[in-house]
């Protein structure tokens, strides 16, 4: 029997990739097939992205299947959240999408809270964290500009959803993408009535709500002549990528945390229900869709964007440096010498990230670091005490107790952090897969299609495909003090 293939669009904010996977012998293998870049496009005051060349890179992913001869049995697409496309009567898409990284929003939030609608009553309707950039702060900045394509958008669609419809013809909003807006009313699983209506929509512009590992439609006819492939079935994966990173996390019950690590973390526990209350919001603690009915709860913190903004300003010579040797020379320096509060407004976006941690420093009476060495000690040093934060507050959340916390995306490389996670956080920590989203991808596509049968079946397919690392605790008085070092420092911030 031929060998079937799920094929996995995994798109990112800065570029994509198609991927094939299948389960043989109880396993998954994966295989890259296309990678591309994904430029915003900086256009008469404003920025996009370019929706038909997403498109097209898609096509010819397919192209590739089908000139192998590979058996692909379903398609499905992941992307980044908030942002949308606007169809038009005629059921063309009337133009590029405005990007979350265009800055016609700042302000517009703060705005609408102010003027529309209540930032509690924001939050009580959707649990859903505070950003400029989310969707119903787009739409009211649109509404708050004059935009002509949203005046006249028939049907408004989440990029993956756009882009399953494009493939399909079919018209879907999936949960987990759907859940990034601050429009989804976690307790009735739709879209909010009342807060549509704040930014004069209405439901029937959005298509219906559909779970993660839905097959939704099959390729157009038009679709199949362009790849040479047949009327193969699209799923809703988890559309929304870290929600489909959560879906490969390898736990094996549901007494684990997930730190998705990379430029940003993303820490978390999966729940029955969403968690909305004013101490979830006092945290900015966010409830999106997760698979099988869950919710997932969980913080943005801010990783190793530190230290990237950093290597970029030292010297070519530190640059050309390796990340582990680099980083084994910041674990010879102090430790908790320096420590700052890495999620602090300061390091948002400065001009120098390096004076920026200096700055701080200085500000809070603290030893400034002044090596890469140095200042890359204080980063992962502080990063793991406010991982060790966030993780006491997700704790006093948690229905059960947590027992292992699984790091998985780039930063899961990362073993020095790792172990400090460990010993900051005082239980074991688990790292990998390195590639979540693409797994998470293709196994919602074999749920859909019977390959696996629930989301465990899932994760012990994935820990027995995947290299683990397992960190346990260490130093529990040093890292104790440190602690509580880190709460006075910050404190004064």
């Amino acid at each position: 029997m031929q060998q079937q293939y799920h094929f996995a669009v995994d798109l990112g904010a800065t570029s994509g990739r198609t991927i094939i996977g299948a389960i043989a012998n109880g396993k998954l293998q994966q295989e890259e097939l296309t990678r591309f870049d994904n430029p915003l496009i900086t256009t008469g005051g404003h920025v996009y992205w370019d929706i038909f060349a997403l498109y097209q890179e898609i096509i010819k992913g397919l192209t590739t299947a089908a000139k192998r001869q590979l058996n692909i049995v379903s398609i499905g697409i992941d992307t980044w959240g908030v942002d949308f496309v606007l169809v038009g009567e005629d059921d063309a898409i009337m133009r590029n999408p405005l990007s979350y990284r265009d800055p016609y929003t700042i302000e517009r939030m703060e705005e609408y809270l102010e003027q529309v609608c209540s930032r509690q009553q924001v939050y009580e309707t959707t649990g859903t964290q505070f950003m400029n950039f989310n969707s119903l702060f787009q739409l009211y900045a649109m509404r708050q500009e004059g935009n002509v394509a949203l005046s006249h958008a028939k049907k408004i669609l989440f990029i993956p959803d756009a882009l399953t419809w494009m493939l399909t013809g079919t018209n879907i909003c999936e949960r987990t993408i759907a859940s990034t807006s601050q429009m989804l009313n976690p307790r009735t699983g739709d879209l909010d009535p009342a807060l549509l209506e704040s930014v004069a929509l209405q439901r029937n512009q959005f298509g219906d709500i559909v779970e993660p590992g839905t097959i939704v439609g099959h390729l157009t006819e038009e679709v199949q002549h362009l790849t040479g492939l047949g009327s193969i079935p699209v799923v809703a994966v988890a559309g929304h990528d870290t929600a489909s990173a959560v879906a490969a996390v390898p736990a094996i019950d549901k007494h684990f945390a997930y730190l998705s690590s990379g430029t940003w973390s993303l820490m978390g526990i999966e729940t029955p229900e969403a968690i909305i209350n004013e101490q979830s919001q006092a945290y900015n603690f966010t409830n999106e869709g997760g698979i099988e009915h869950t919710t997932r709860f969980l913080k943005n913190i801010c990783g190793m964007w530190l230290y990237e903004r950093c290597r970029k300003e030292w010297s070519e010579e530190v640059r050309q440096m390796g990340h582990a040797q680099l980083q084994a020379l910041a674990m010879k320096e102090t430790p908790f010498r320096s420590l700052i509060n890495p999620d602090d407004t300061s390091f948002a976006n400065p001009t120098s990230m390096t004076t920026a941690i200096q700055e701080y420093c200085h500000n809070t009476n603290q030893p400034i670091p002044q090596t890469p060495a140095e200042i890359c000690r204080c980063i992962f040093d502080s990063l793991a005490l406010r991982y060790r934060q966030v993780f006491g507050w997700l704790k006093d959340f948690a229905t059960s107790t947590i027992h292992v916390l699984h790091i998985i995306g780039g930063g899961s490389l990362n073993k020095h952090l790792n172990q400090m996670t460990a010993n900051a956080i005082g239980i074991p920590v688990i790292a990998g897969p390195q590639e979540g989203t693409a797994i998470g991808n293709i196994m919602m596509q074999a749920q859909a299609t019977g390959g696996v049968t629930t989301i465990w079946e899932m994760r012990r397919i994935i820990a027995d495909s995947i290299e683990m690392q397992r960190y346990e605790p260490k130093d529990k008085d040093a890292w104790d003090a440190a602690y509580s070092k880190f709460l006075k420092i910050t404190k004064q911030q």
